[in-house]
């Protein structure tokens, strides 16, 4: 008799205390839940924010890449040899930069900082010497020899604050 009323209060306790981790894991369960909704929330919105950031950008572009597959250019040897005939420009001796046209007022070299190809003729840059800074935007083209030539068409200095 002692055996039965020992084990059926066993039975209960571990009843009881089986019932209350299954209630918090539950509760846990749900919680996480709820995160998880707001976090894919987050991630959507940030996603849509990124395409839109990323509108004006030649690897969104397919009429500009197709131009360049058009002409039997591979775009991606292309865009990062555009990219970098910008960036080679920044090893320049003398105080003028061969694109950005200001010249240095602090003991720095002007250099070009980013750059985003906008589409198959348009590049816009922007430029420090560590205090001062500026933005251009660039034309460039593709010559019959294969290389790449630039034209500026527009640029400003921020004004130093302060």
């Amino acid at each position: 008799m002692y055996l039965f009323i020992f084990s059926v209060l066993l039975i209960i306790f571990q009843y009881v205390n089986s019932k209350s981790i299954i209630d918090k894991y539950e509760e846990d369960i749900k919680t996480f839940k709820s995160k998880i909704a707001e976090n894919e929330k987050v991630v959507t919105a940030l996603e849509d924010q990124n395409f839109e950031l990323n509108y004006f950008n030649i690897d969104r572009n397919e009429d500009a890449l197709s131009y360049f597959e058009a002409q039997g250019y591979n775009t991606d040897q292309l865009i990062p040899a555009i990219i970098d005939g910008l960036y080679k420009m920044n090893d320049y001796e003398g105080e003028e930069h061969p694109i950005v046209p200001y010249v240095s007022m602090t003991d720095s070299k002007l250099l070009i900082n980013k750059i985003r190809i906008l589409n198959h003729r348009w590049i816009v840059a922007n430029f420090t010497d560590g205090e001062y800074w500026g933005e251009i935007f660039v034309t460039y083209s593709i010559d019959e020899e294969n290389n790449l030539k630039y034209k500026l068409v527009e640029y400003f200095m921020y004004p130093k604050l302060g």
